[in-house]
């Protein structure tokens, strides 16, 4: 089977596909991966085919408009601003979207992306199916991941997930035209089209286990939760200078805000430094999009590195609370603070202090020194690391990849 598989976003939000397509491809499908040029390298060695989507995550959000996402302090601002920093560059999505549904025959969506590969989907007669990271779909158990953690009650949970899909079609409502006008595809009411899925049992699959977020109950069929996907890792061992530095001590603390930005690196790295060497611990800084760095012999600052190699050979993991971050911590079985910084990364954290892998949340925006020097402190500590390994045991007898090959089965026997 010709298998499109469509992300977007930052690395964070492609970087499960490339694990996922690499399953894919043992098990004898084609698999070609849409996204942005940067992530073509994630696919080394992994089989997967890649097509190029326009527009550069990294640079829309250092720029002015995408700083001004750090002026928001809701859930709901943050998410107005990012929809007006997608609405940009979903456009010039579609003539490659477009061509890669014709050439396959089935597309897997994002969430991300998904009004509009949907779309694309049914105006080109191809079945879809979503893969989702975050659970996007409506329940009385949690309010939307976009909002936050503060429940709005049974009513107002659901209400807020309308509120949400509604805000994402506005990204893609001139990109739908153009489908129409440039492309000759039929014309579609996103609000409508989802409906109509919705009543057919559209299946959508999501990329977390069950052990951090449990199924809720009141989810229709067709909504699973199959496992994680863990990201292909093109590169099989850990830089030279990587390796020196974690042999000539106790294991350190790794630091890092992934694909996540924030305001004034310089002041962030300080105050890092300063909680770590208050902590007398050493630390490894991953520079990421936020630009962290430091110097000095108890500390080193590298750039991307796999997480599947690095995190298990840490003390405990600063970082953004990203859902695949979140994931590749869980994974490692080493504990964590998180420091939500946008979108989903609150829901996730509250998670990870829900499961008992991470003493508590230290949002950016109250972010100082004494503080992340005190949680880091906690964090590694027994109970901490003992709760994390378990849990990691526990994700270890899971296979994601095996319900979506499953799932595929299903669809080209109908």
């Amino acid at each position: 089977m010709r298998i499109a598989i469509m992300p977007a976003g930052s690395r964070g939000d492609v970087a499960p596909y490339t694990g996922l397509g690499a399953g894919l491809v043992r098990a004898g499908h084609e698999v070609t991966l849409v996204t942005h040029c940067g992530f073509e390298p994630l696919l080394a060695g992994s089989g997967v085919r890649f097509r190029p989507l326009p527009g550069d995550p990294r640079a829309k959000l250092h720029s002015t408009r995408g700083r001004g996402l750090h002026r928001s302090r809701t859930g709901a601002a943050k998410l107005l601003r990012a929809i007006a920093l997608a609405r940009s560059i979903a456009p010039e999505m579609t003539l490659p979207l477009v061509r890669a549904t014709r050439d396959a025959d089935v597309v897997l969506t994002a969430g991300s992306v998904a009004p509009l590969a949907c779309a694309i989907a049914e105006g080109c007669s191809r079945p879809s199916m979503g893969l989702f990271l975050q659970p996007l779909h409506g329940t009385r158990h949690f309010p939307p991941p976009m909002l936050g953690t503060r429940s709005l009650g049974p009513l107002g949970n659901r209400i807020g997930r309308h509120a949400v899909t509604a805000a994402v079609d506005r990204v893609y409502t001139r990109a739908v035209r153009i489908l129409a006008t440039e492309h000759g595809l039929p014309p579609v009411r996103l609000s409508g089209a989802r409906r109509v899925r919705e009543r057919q049992g559209w299946p959508v699959l999501h990329g977390f286990s069950e052990v951090v977020v449990p199924r809720p109950r009141d989810w229709r069929p067709g909504l699973d939760v199959c496992g994680y996907w863990w990201p292909h890792d093109a590169d099989r061992r850990l830089p030279p200078e990587l390796e020196d530095f974690l042999a000539s001590g106790p294991a350190p603390v790794y630091v890092g805000l992934g694909s996540a930005t924030a305001p004034g690196p310089r002041g962030l790295s300080a105050l890092v430094v300063s909680a770590l060497r208050t902590a007398r611990l050493r630390g490894v800084i991953q520079h990421g999009w936020a630009g962290l760095s430091a110097t000095g012999d108890d500390m080193i600052t590298l750039g991307d590195v796999p997480h599947s190699l690095l995190f298990p050979r840490m003390a405990a993991l600063v970082h953004h609370a990203g859902a695949g971050t979140t994931g590749a911590a869980l994974r490692a079985g080493v504990p964590c603070v998180p420091v939500p910084v946008q979108f989903d990364a609150s829901f996730w954290a509250s998670r990870l202090v829900r499961l008992g892998t991470a003493p508590g949340v230290v949002p950016l925006r109250r972010l100082d020194a004494a503080a992340l020097g005190s949680a880091i402190r906690k964090a590694v500590t027994d109970p901490y690391r003992d709760r994390a390994r378990h849990i990691a045991r526990r994700l270890a007898e899971e296979d994601g990849v095996a319900p979506v090959a499953a799932a595929l089965e299903r669809l080209a026997a109908t």
